[in-house]
């Protein structure tokens, strides 16, 4: 049983009740819909006056829509889905390359977006931020309630502050206070792997809707991990919980880690060291290359290229198996434009890691995000959506 902390416990209010059942039926909807009240009543063994109650209210609120089913020879049945008209949320993906700002539904799908190159200034991409999203604003009228930012680095998720970007050496940046000052919007900003790792609850395949404790690993120029335990993202103490990738996991890396080091499992398994990889054994003769024409290659059949992926993949599997040795989850989730070549490198991680996990202990399933190559922009939606589906206040 989970332990309460007295610090943070909010005593039961006469209307209690009242929102988790709220809660309840809204994400029957989201999960299940089309669907039918007397489906909802029969699921939850609520009675069918309160569903219809209920119903009424979310339905005013905005947030559900009633649909005509298909007949089976009477009257078409009434059903309630997601109302998905109105974009509510505006996402902020803000890389180490680019930024990319968008609007979605409340279902997750992505109505419109933008991006341009990220400014190692931060003023100057804030700046660019709220632009992009006072645009999408006028288009979207009200109906836009707050903005998600997921961001490359430490993130106090509480304060929205970016306590450290490495990448651009950006410390104490109070991006969600000043895009909220800016647009007038509830702001939440996250570390880019706690926000893809939220994504995938909320959004992601239906087995890890699931699953209650997994690690998303997010491999892109660095590696970040969010830890997710009891359905909940783990941020540890000022958002720090979850940097496995500067744990050492060997010697003479290809690359050095954002620290330094290259002894860090990012400096052995990110897309860097991909690259690293593949220019020695091209002799350098691919200054300019890019990790996604590394996969083409890969694709095409080129030795190299897949020699390059393949051995980055073995030390992928070898960090995975120490997050399963420490943490137990049942899966292990892997995002990021990696897998795209998930059909070469599959196997060569699946190996590493039971070679490299100790006798006995179970090894989780190590599966490819479906989120796209892109699973931190649904994170920093998903930042806005999941409080529609896990706090509702309509009165």
């Amino acid at each position: 049983m989970r332990r309460i902390d007295l610090k943070r416990a909010n005593v039961a209010r006469p209307n209690t009740i009242r929102d988790i059942n709220r809660q309840i039926i809204l994400n029957y909807v989201r999960e299940r819909g089309p669907i039918s009240r007397a489906e909802i009543a029969q699921e939850t063994a609520l009675q069918r006056s309160t569903v219809s109650l209920i119903v009424d209210e979310l339905k005013s609120s905005g947030l559900i829509e009633e649909v005509t089913g298909e007949s089976t020879g009477g009257r078409p049945p009434t059903l309630l889905s997601l109302r998905t008209a109105d974009a509510v949320a505006i996402g902020v993906d803000l890389g180490t390359r680019r930024t990319i700002v968008a609007t979605s539904d409340l279902a997750g799908r992505v109505l419109e977006q933008e991006e341009f190159p990220t400014d190692p200034d931060s003023r100057k991409t804030i700046s660019h931020i709220i632009d992009c999203s006072r645009r999408f604003i006028a288009k979207g009228g009200a109906t836009i309630e707050g903005v998600g930012v997921s961001l490359p680095g430490l993130v106090d998720q509480e304060t929205g502050t970016a306590s450290f970007i490495p990448h651009f050496k950006w410390r104490d940046l109070e991006i969600a206070k000043e895009i909220r000052s800016a647009l007038g919007l509830a702001v939440t900003a996250d570390n880019d792997a706690n926000a893809a790792a939220l994504a995938e609850l909320w959004f992601g395949r239906p087995e890890i809707r699931e699953v209650r404790d997994f690690i998303m690993v997010l491999i892109e120029e660095g590696i970040g991990t969010g830890i997710v335990f009891d359905g909940q993202v783990h941020r540890g103490k000022n958002g720090a919980a979850g940097e496995f990738g500067h744990m050492t996991i060997g010697r003479d890396a290809p690359v050095a880690c954002a620290a330094g080091s290259q002894g860090c499992w990012e400096a052995f398994a990110s897309e860097r060291a991909a690259l690293a990889r593949y220019a020695k054994l091209k002799r350098g003769a691919c200054a300019a290359f890019e990790f996604g024409r590394l996969v083409e290659l890969a694709f095409e059949g080129e030795g190299e290229a897949q020699t390059a992926l393949k051995e980055t993949a073995h030390y992928l599997g070898v960090g995975i198996a120490n997050l399963i040795q420490g943490l137990s989850p049942e899966a292990v989730i892997i995002g990021g434009p990696i897998v795209r070549a998930w059909s070469l490198i599959a196997n060569d991680i699946q190996t590493a890691a039971r070679e490299n996990i100790c006798r006995g202990l179970p090894l989780a399933q190590i599966i490819a995000s479906t989120l796209g190559a892109e699973p931190t922009l649904m994170g920093a939606l998903s930042l806005v959506l999941m409080t529609k589906f896990t706090h509702v206040s309509l009165s």
